[in-house]
């Protein structure tokens, strides 16, 4: 069975960022959306559990939103109002039933993700 997971690292800190709220949609057909999954980092950066997995686990296409905004506003970074990077949208397909690992590392200014393993 496929399974999908995800894991946040502040790389302006060097550590897992703990308490980013994630929220994970399945993309349908025009502009329909539906919300999966809301959760937060624990504190190793990751969810408690996979946030696709089993019977919920389906081919199609999703959006990861990362606030990372939030979490650092939260921890009293030194940040412009607006914040220059506020939610994180990372849109994927699933296409098999593989491990699905969506990382995100990030600073206040900066963002980067990729399929892990």
């Amino acid at each position: 069975m496929g399974r999908l997971s995800t894991h946040v690292l502040d790389t302006s800190r060097g550590k897992p960022a703990a308490g980013v709220r994630i929220v994970l949609e399945r993309l349908g057909p025009g502009a329909a959306r539906e919300i999966v999954k809301e959760v937060t980092t624990n504190a190793d950066g990751r969810t408690a559990s996979p946030l696709l997995s089993g019977e919920a686990f389906h081919p199609g296409a999703y959006e990861l939103s990362f606030h990372i905004g939030e979490y650092f506003r939260l921890r009293g970074t030194p940040m412009p109002v607006p914040p220059f990077i506020d939610i994180v949208p990372v849109r994927f397909h699933i296409a098999d039933e593989g491990h699905y690992h969506v990382p995100l590392l990030v600073t206040p200014w900066s963002y980067s993700t990729y399929r892990g393993s």
